[in-house]
């Protein structure tokens, strides 16, 4: 586990719209563009090992660099190359951070100085959902999977840790990058659970022009 003070001050950011990654959570990804395998060779020359996803900002003008201002960092924690020169890696979730700053440079990717302040129970143990009702949750996701004719394990939906399964379900289900990002920014697993069940039923009741989270 990466103490605070292992956290480096800049990181590299691979900006990729609808990718979520999480604390604790892992995120596979497949590599293809030169200038993020460039990223990907430089990070694993670090000790560190640290890559931050963040969602693009669709709205300009909110920012100066067109980054959503919290992402998540990640640690490089399996990495193979194909035949062809592509990488399939994962990213294993350490922190959420702040964007302070675009870095300006010669590197083909993007940098940032970033703080970590105030996600540091992120750095902490499993979080446990107290209010979480997970009889009537599953019923709700099982509604949501028949739309979209969607399969599941559920013995291990039932089994799983309820940090587990909320922060896999908002990786892994199909919203709106804005979505993800309020998935990402909930300040705790309740919160997000809520924000999840939102979503869910926001789907199922069939959506709106325009998106949930405005």
């Amino acid at each position: 586990m990466i103490k605070p003070t292992e956290l480096p001050d800049d990181i590299a950011v691979f900006p990729l719209g609808g990718a979520l990654l999480l604390p604790r959570s892992r995120l596979p990804l497949h590599i293809f563009e030169p200038r993020y395998l460039q990223m990907v060779e430089d990070v694993l020359k670090t000790d560190a090992r640290i890559i931050g996803m963040v969602q693009p900002n669709p709205r300009p003008g909110r920012d100066s660099a067109g980054l959503h201002t919290i992402g998540c960092a990640g640690r490089l924690t399996q990495f193979s190359e194909t035949e062809d020169g592509r990488y399939m890696i994962t990213l294993g979730g350490v922190s959420r951070f702040r964007v302070v700053k675009e870095i300006e440079g010669f590197q083909p990717y993007r940098r940032c100085t970033v703080d970590w302040n105030g996600f540091e129970r992120d750095l902490g143990k499993d979080e446990e959902d107290f209010g979480f009702q997970r009889e009537s949750f599953l019923k709700l996701l099982g509604r949501y999977f028949d739309t979209r004719n969607l399969s599941a394990d559920w013995d291990t939906l039932k089994e799983a840790d309820d940090e587990l399964l909320i922060n896999s379900l908002s990786m892994m289900l199909e919203f709106d990058a804005e979505d993800k990002q309020a998935l990402l920014e909930a300040p705790s697993l309740e919160t997000r659970r809520e924000t999840l069940v939102t979503l869910i039923e926001y789907t199922l009741r069939g959506g709106q022009e325009e998106g949930i989270m405005q």
